[in-house]
C-alpha cells in the first residue's frame, strides 16, 4: 500500500499520519509497514532540540496506525466510513532503543485475537533489524455518527 491507499483507510493527516508504506500484508495475520523519520517531523523542534528523539508515545501511536490498517484490510478491502479505530490500551510496553532523525522504522504486528468490536495485536517497531519498541496494542472500533 502506498500512502495515497493508506489516507483512504486511516483518518489521520499531517503531521499526524504515521505510517509512509505497507511492504507487506496479510489481512487476518500479519503487517508490515514503514515510518521515515527525518528531521523535519514538527516534534523534533521540542523534543530535543539539541538532540532529536522520536518521542515514544509517537512511536506506540505508528505501530496503533499499522494496526488500524491490518483491522481495516480485515474486516473488507472497500474502507468503512462509518467506523473509527481507536487505541483503547497498552500492555507490556518496552522501549529498548532511542529513534533519531534518518531512522526508519519497521512497524510490524500480528493479530494475537479479534472478537466483536476489540482488537489485540503483538507489535514491535525495528530500526536496522532491532527491536526499538513492542508492545501489545488494543483497539477498537467505533461507529461515527
Amino acid at each position: 500500500m502506498d500512502v495515497t491507499e493508506i489516507r483512504r483507510f486511516l483518518e489521520h493527516r499531517y503531521p499526524f499520519a504515521l505510517v509512509d508504506r505497507v511492504t507487506q500484508l496479510e489481512a487476518g495475520k500479519t503487517i508490515k509497514a514503514l515510518k521515515n523519520v527525518t528531521i523535519n517531523e514538527p516534534f523534533f523542534n521540542g523534543h530535543f532540540p539539541h538532540k532529536p528523539i522520536m518521542p515514544g508515545v509517537l512511536i506506540i501511536e505508528a505501530l496503533a496506525q499499522a494496526t488500524g490498517l491490518l483491522g481495516f484490510k480485515t474486516m473488507s478491502d472497500i474502507p468503512q466510513d462509518d467506523l473509527l479505530y481507536v487505541l483503547v490500551g497498552l500492555d507490556k510496553v518496552k522501549f529498548k532503543k532511542q529513534v533519531i532523525p534518518g531512522d526508519q522504522l519497521e512497524l510490524r504486528a500480528e493479530i494475537i485475537r479479534h472478537k466483536g468490536k476489540l482488537w489485540i495485536f503483538k507489535a514491535e517497531a525495528r530500526v536496522d533489524g532491532a527491536v526499538v519498541v513492542s508492545a501489545e496494542i488494543k483497539c477498537a472500533t467505533t461507529k461515527v455518527d
